[in-house]
């Protein structure tokens, strides 16, 4: 069954609470009396926009930037000890900054901005493999991707299927799911690289971060948010494997006005998000974990990447509370 819960930012933003059901967290015999905060911030397609969007009367003039979105970064992490920073893949394509720089001038500012993890996205095949590959010395963060068999390709080395990030005692783990190149990438571009099931792909994933002492299971997609057919999309993957806690996409240029909670029997709750794309919008998640490392309640916030940082960043609006509460205050112990 799929659920929804509004709460909206004071900027257009959303924020929900949870508390997490019969999900396989693994307790350690060493419990602690505080609780622990982690904040998942994340993106998707941000197709090479590296300037905001011009002031020339479109949709979006004025929203963006790399610049400000590594202002509201260093902002967030200066108020929260546990930050990650994910991103759901489509690095490559979408303006002359590609076009001359390959990648590059797109890899060394998320490396700026420490990104921690990225998956791969479509169009970040563009270039080719040999594409790809080249721009690795600019990326100083991880990639994973578990549906993609590159065994015989020279992006195995820059790729993993999983990787687990340890806050405070918490061990995330996190893999990623890449959309079938039919139709959408040719041959030669991802030569060597071949699509599997994304399904299959993903429950191996999860089984062994979960047997890895897991206590988060992040999965960064690509395959897009949803489809009006049997196509593999974040919804039917949070439907039909077990033991993921957020799905957060890209692919679909989705913007989401709050996440969506999935859940199926026998499995915990799925958290399903994605922020459009360009960088218009910073995606946020707060998560509480208890002395015994389990997820107890979680609230997501959409932050607008444009004039009102300093607002989106120290300021959101929780219905439940009935009041506006600083997000740096929110989990004190």
């Amino acid at each position: 069954m799929i659920r929804r819960r509004f709460l909206k930012l004071a900027t257009a933003a959303a924020a929900t609470p949870f508390v997490a059901g019969s999900a396989p967290f693994v307790m350690r015999s060493s419990a602690r009396t505080a609780s622990t905060r982690l904040v998942i911030l994340h993106t998707n397609d941000t197709h090479s926009r590296i300037d905001p969007f011009p002031m020339d009367g479109s949709t979006y003039q004025g929203l963006g930037g790399v610049a400000r979105r590594a202002a509201l970064i260093n902002d967030i992490r200066s108020r929260n000890a546990n930050v990650l920073l994910l991103d759901s893949g489509d690095v490559f394509q979408g303006t002359p900054y590609f076009n001359f720089f390959k990648g590059e001038v797109d890899f060394k500012a998320m490396s700026a901005m420490r990104y921690d993890v990225a998956t791969i996205g479509n169009h970040d095949f563009d270039n080719g493999v040999e594409g790809f590959v080249d721009m690795q010395p600019f990326a100083n963060f991880e990639w994973v991707n578990a549906n993609y068999d590159m065994v015989e390709s020279p992006m195995a080395p820059f790729v993993k299927q999983t990787t687990v990030l340890e806050r405070e005692g918490i061990r995330v783990g996190i893999f990623g799911l890449g959309i079938d190149f039919d139709q959408l990438v040719l041959p030669e571009l991802h030569a060597g690289v071949r699509y599997t099931d994304p399904v299959f792909a993903a429950q191996s994933a999860v089984d062994r971060l979960r047997n890895d002492d897991c206590d988060l299971v992040v999965c960064l997609s690509h395959l897009g948010y949803r489809y009006g057919s049997d196509r593999p999309s974040d919804v039917s993957i949070a439907n039909e494997v077990r033991g993921i806690d957020i799905i957060l996409g890209g692919h679909t240029h989705t913007f989401m006005d709050a996440p969506e909670t999935v859940r199926t029997p026998g499995s915990p709750a799925t958290l399903i998000n994605q922020v459009g794309f360009a960088g218009i919008r910073l995606g946020r998640i707060d998560l509480e974990f208890d002395g015994d490392r389990r997820l107890r309640r979680w609230f997501a916030t959409s932050l607008p990447i444009d004039q009102t940082l300093e607002k989106a960043a120290k300021s959101v609006v929780y219905r439940g509370f009935g009041r506006t509460v600083p997000l740096e205050n929110t989990f004190k112990s």
